[in-house]
């Protein structure tokens, strides 16, 4: 399967680069705003893995491990041997079973709007959501999808809320029958692969981060992942919910990078929770299952 990968340099990296890994809807030229605060502290580096962008389809019966060795390659490809990791939403789950397969390769690893399983209210919106989705009714598609991933109930309540529920409306009703082809695909492959194994824990310092009113993947759910990973910590943003890096990007982005240079997070202006959960004693860092051929821990 063809995949896609894009590494932009920074002009004076402090940081180890950086590897992003999107949620349903972005691809590795989608980062904007984001991408320029990183660069300023790392090199960053984007990926269409299967079923993104423009690379090749990936069938709804693949499992996120096949994801996740995709992206290992384009980093073997790359040269790059250890990043920090972002992932976001869907991404996450590609980030965190790379931190539980290849635990040497993750220096620091940050989660937004994660969580370990999908509750039943939303496994049945994104199941009427998809429903409109096959049936090409994109209008009523674009606002059954933009309501799992914004809570209507608090769109006063969110940092840019109005406007970033105009451009999500936009782009989604707008989707060509490739990007729908693909939508359809990872949703059902979530759906079905609904659960992350959470029982092999992630060695690596990992920051879970969700915002205040996210309905979606809930503070409660984003803190029960922060604690499954061996060293975690959980932060909540203000004035936002699951659109965390179009709500507030300078945010979210002062956040990571803080995080990532092992820099303090409490008392932030933004957050409205920060907490570093316990710290028990951890093995040796160990792969699970194998390794990408031509690559040596």
């Amino acid at each position: 399967m063809r995949c896609e990968s894009r590494l932009v340099r920074a002009a004076s990296p402090r940081l180890r680069p950086l590897l992003l890994i999107g949620g349903a809807f972005q691809n590795k030229e989608t980062w904007g705003r984001c991408e320029k605060l990183l660069l300023r502290d790392m090199d960053v580096f984007t990926v269409d893995p299967p079923g993104w962008g423009t690379a090749d389809p990936l069938p709804s019966g693949q499992s996120v491990d096949v994801l996740a060795e995709a992206v290992c390659h384009m980093l073997d490809e790359s040269g790059l041997r250890q990043v920090n990791v972002v992932g976001g939403s869907y991404g996450s789950a590609i980030a965190y079973r790379i931190a539980q397969r290849h635990p040497d390769r993750v220096g620091r690893m940050v989660l937004v709007g994660t969580m370990a399983a999908i509750p039943e209210h939303s496994r049945e919106a994104m199941e009427r959501a998809l429903a409109f989705l096959d049936a090409g009714r994109m209008d009523e598609y674009a606002h059954a999808a933009v309501d799992i991933l914004m809570n209507p109930a608090r769109l006063d309540g969110i940092t840019n809320g109005s406007r970033v529920r105009r451009f999500l409306l936009r782009r989604l009703t707008a989707l060509t029958e490739a990007e729908a082809v693909q939508v359809s695909s990872n949703t059902r492959r979530l759906l079905r692969h609904a659960e992350l194994d959470t029982s092999v824990r992630v060695p690596a310092p990992t920051l879970t981060v969700t915002g205040e009113h996210d309905a979606f993947t809930t503070p409660a759910q984003c803190r029960l992942m922060a604690a499954a990973c061996g060293r975690g910590w959980f932060a909540e943003v203000a004035e936002s919910d699951h659109m965390l890096f179009l709500e507030r990007p300078t945010e979210i982005i002062d956040l990571v990078t803080r995080f990532l240079a092992d820099e303090p997070l409490h008392g932030l202006p933004y957050c409205t929770r920060v907490e570093q959960l316990s710290a028990p004693s951890l093995p040796a860092p160990r792969a699970v299952g194998p390794t990408p051929g031509g690559w040596t821990g």
